[in-house]
């Protein structure tokens, strides 16, 4: 497969841009096969999650491969309705997790903002460099840097293109965890099973709503949370979940 490796773990679909002599950059043929790969992942009922990773220690991915943008024109990489390797813009229904060993830079960087859960390694950079070479970061990153961070931050990060450190995100709240190099993709991977040991109904609702939420007022997501939750109420795994605490034993869910 063009520029990306794909593997199973259990549950967990892993995804490797293998691009380590760009710096994990997306060429157009790379971004379309990352799309197609995800297309998969969310229609297979086996997996539950999927893992996104960047070969080597250099770089996650540093966004649109220049070299093929100067011949082919800017652009490249984006899938119209799916924004950036077919993620920044896609409506998802199962966790998407960033592993992030290096550096993660203008797409690179709007694609792990556009995922659930990140991990990064100590020595990971995160930035929105668009405005070095002309560009502005369009694809998602100034739209969810303008709501995840204040004002001030935000923009410095998107108007000067300077990235920022692993320990500095994690301050942010825009890493979920920081681990050694070595063992960043074992530890990832441990955190997603545990996530998948529970109900993936309960876990893929929690998660619409989560950013369902995001966009309505707070009265309105909670008259949205109750109707929503009256199915979680009333389904097996619920039934499964509570019969299991008050019998003292460990809940056994199958994802459906």
């Amino acid at each position: 497969m063009a520029g990306l490796v794909e593997e199973r773990r259990g549950a967990i679909c892993i995804l490797t841009i293998d691009r380590p002599s760009r710096a994990n950059a997306l060429d157009a043929a790379t971004s379309a096969a990352l799309d197609e790969a995800i297309t998969r992942a969310e229609a297979d009922e086996a997996i539950g999650a999927v893992l996104l990773c960047g070969a080597g220690d250099r770089a996650f991915c540093s966004g649109m491969d220049m070299k093929e943008a100067a011949q082919a024109g800017v652009g490249q990489g984006l899938i119209p309705g799916r924004g950036f390797g077919g993620i920044t813009e896609r409506q998802r229904s199962k966790p998407l997790i960033a592993v992030v060993n290096g550096a993660a830079v203008a797409g690179g960087f709007e694609i792990v903002l556009a995922c659930d859960m990140v991990f990064a390694a100590p020595h990971a950079i995160f930035g929105l460099s668009e405005v070095k070479r002309g560009l502005f970061a369009y694809a998602g990153g100034i739209q969810r840097l303008a709501r995840q961070l204040p004002r001030a931050t935000g923009l410095a990060m998107i108007l000067t293109g300077e990235p920022l450190s692993a320990e500095r995100m994690h301050q942010l709240g825009l890493v979920t965890q920081i681990f050694p190099s070595d063992a960043l993709l074992e530890r990832a991977i441990g955190t997603v099973e545990t996530m998948l040991s529970h109900s993936w109904d309960a876990v893929g609702h929690a998660l619409a709503l989560y950013d369902a939420s995001r966009a309505m007022p707070e009265d309105m997501a909670l008259r949205f949370g109750r109707r929503f939750g009256d199915a979680t109420l009333g389904s097996s795994d619920g039934g499964e979940g509570v019969a299991a605490f008050a019998e003292g034993r460990k809940a056994k869910f199958r994802p459906d």
